[in-house]
């Protein structure tokens, strides 16, 4: 390919842009991870990150991607053949129901339409049929970007509550950690699960399980032969400030930036600036004629937005015009949207003119492949944002 000038649009929902701030943290040399320069500020990284979760727990960092994380969830604090609860908002709920039955679960897998999230009285009907509690762990995600809807965790912590069911509740925050407002403690949550790549504005390699005490005890107690991926092990290191195998040291060193980077703007502000491009995003849809895959207002995901083709039109053929012509990266279908829908990743180190520039490729690209369309979505978008600003 030639040259292309100008800097590439990553607007895919994740990885996401990585800010200079981070690059430059991560371009370090590497340190002793045995010394006490690396002790003393994972000591300190360990009890900023419980911060990002909302959290008085403790937090696990391994060196994987989030598929590591809903794995070390699983086996940690469940045994082969336990049942596990788990409901179908997109794709990414779809694989770690995979991954369950992979270790020998029995996910029992509430089916949904792709376009709604998680019904919590859905969960409540199920858990209130269990009478001997052989349900181990109900299992959400709260942000599915194959999607773009975001489900209510502390709905499922109320509908749990309501039967008196025990099962530990264990949610995926990939995609929305660091990016909508999520409260680990508040919700009751037992494991939450996190990745670097997205809200955290970091490159791909690091994985979080966030663990309540009675998490911690149900992996003290059982769980399944496991060993990179064991808490026990990671949490005896952490009291030295070290790891029990080699870690990731320069993305930690990028971690350290990206916690910082995100309490310099206050976490508060960091959700309302991604509830701002959610909703300036949706208000180009709306004007460009096209449909939401999210059908329930209040599920509509403020990291991602995920767009349905008219029917006919290739969400795929689309794509690759943008890419060809403006030199922008958008989100494809995954499984059962596959060339159906495409969607705009807006999360991560993002503000109003990488929005805008993002929707100006989109509009153009719309054009360009002859997809059926209104004109007018950016500047509705603008005008929202134009108009935030003055009332702030």
């Amino acid at each position: 390919m030639s040259y292309q000038s100008g800097r590439h649009f990553l607007q895919i929902p994740g990885p996401t842009n990585v800010p200079d701030r981070i690059l430059r943290a991560i371009d370090r040399p590497t340190i002793d991870h045995r010394g006490p320069e690396f002790a003393s500020m994972t000591k300190a990284l360990l009890h900023d990150i419980r911060g990002i979760f909302k959290t008085d727990s403790r937090v696990v960092i391994h060196a994987g991607s989030g598929t590591g994380a809903w794995e070390a969830a699983l086996v940690n604090t469940l045994s082969m053949g336990d049942r596990v609860l788990m409901y179908e908002t997109g794709q990414f709920a779809a694989l770690w129901r995979n991954l369950a039955e992979r270790l020998g679960l029995a996910p029992e897998f509430i089916e949904g339409d792709w376009r709604h999230g998680v019904d919590a009285a859905r969960i409540e009907a199920a858990l209130a049929e269990d009478k001997t509690h052989t349900i181990k762990a109900v299992c959400v995600v709260h942000n599915d970007t194959a999607t773009g809807i975001t489900s209510s965790v502390e709905k499922v912590r109320q509908a749990m509550d309501a039967v008196g069911h025990p099962a530990l509740l264990m949610v995926d925050t990939v995609s929305s950690l660091g990016a909508i407002d999520y409260k680990h403690d508040e919700w009751g949550v037992d494991v939450t699960i996190g990745g670097s790549q997205k809200g955290l504005m970091l490159p791909p390699g690091l994985s979080f399980n966030a663990i309540s005490d009675k998490a911690l005890a149900a992996s003290k107690n059982g769980g399944m032969p496991r060993s990179y991926w064991d808490w026990n092990d990671m949490i005896a290191a952490n009291e030295g400030g070290s790891f029990p195998f080699t870690p990731a040291t320069n993305m930690l060193f990028g971690l350290r930036e990206a916690i910082d980077m995100l309490n310099e703007e206050g976490l508060d502000n960091v959700f309302a600036r991604h509830a701002r491009h959610g909703e300036a995003a949706r208000r180009a849809v709306a004007a460009w004629g096209l449909e939401l895959q999210s059908l329930n207002p209040d599920e509509h995901s403020n990291a991602v937005t995920t767009i349905r083709m008219p029917e006919g039109n290739s969400a795929d053929a689309f794509r690759k015009i943008v890419l060809e012509n403006f030199n922008m990266s958008l989100g494809g279908g995954l499984a059962k949207v596959a060339d159906k829908v495409f969607r705009i990743g807006h999360l991560g180190d993002f503000n109003d003119l990488s929005l805008t520039g993002a929707l100006c490729g989109v509009e153009m690209g719309l054009g360009l492949a002859g997809v059926p369309h209104s004109t007018g979505g950016v500047a509705a978008a603008m005008d929202y944002l134009a108009a935030r600003r003055q009332s702030n």
